[in-house]
């Protein structure tokens, strides 16, 4: 029987400018080094017990053709210089024998900080509420820092955002940011 939990992921990330929304996606995956492969989006745990390594690390145990399962984000516009944004956000719990979460967020009008921020916190709300932590995402990340070092049970919290203004020329840009797993 084949083990479909992933014991390593990592996170990408690519922005691409083409006059063909689609080929504009395609020169994205190909900046965030995964575009030969083949992507299943799939939803937003974060395994048990599995490692996050780095970009270079995962994409050095890919193969062209290759299925990947993937937690994805990705925005794209055609209007001249608005801001787009696309992020994954991750929520680990001390417990790293207990799964996390990933969630997927796009905006408009948001720099890298902001929607990554923002993309943390939608799955530190779902970790907490998994494990029975009140969570008010309304409060400013310091006082949600701090229930989350009270409880003591989220240890570690990220993201990984890309974010591009609108071609000045009206060409389709498109972010996406990426948790690619890796079996």
């Amino acid at each position: 029987m084949f083990d479909f939990v992933a014991k390593n992921l990592f996170l990408t990330k690519g922005k691409g400018i083409h006059e063909d929304r689609l080929t504009s996606f395609e020169y994205a995956l190909r900046d965030a080094g995964i575009a030969g492969t083949n992507l299943v989006l799939i939803s937003s745990i974060f395994p048990p017990n599995a490692k996050l390594i780095s970009r270079k690390d995962g994409l050095k145990k890919i193969k062209p053709g290759q299925i990947l399962f993937t937690i994805y984000s990705k925005n794209q516009t055609n209007e001249p210089h608005r801001m787009c944004a696309a992020s994954v956000g991750i929520a680990q719990p001390k417990d790293r024998s207990r799964y996390g979460y990933l969630s997927e967020y796009e905006s408009f009008g948001q720099n890298e900080t902001q929607a990554g921020d923002y993309a943390e916190d939608i799955a530190a709300q779902m970790l907490a509420s998994s494990l029975g932590i009140p969570f008010d995402i309304d409060k400013n990340w310091d006082e949600k820092r701090q229930q989350w070092l009270i409880s003591g049970q989220i240890i570690n919290t990220r993201n990984i955002t890309q974010s591009a203004r609108g071609d000045k020329d009206g060409k389709w840009t498109t972010v996406f940011a990426a948790a690619v797993l890796l079996l």
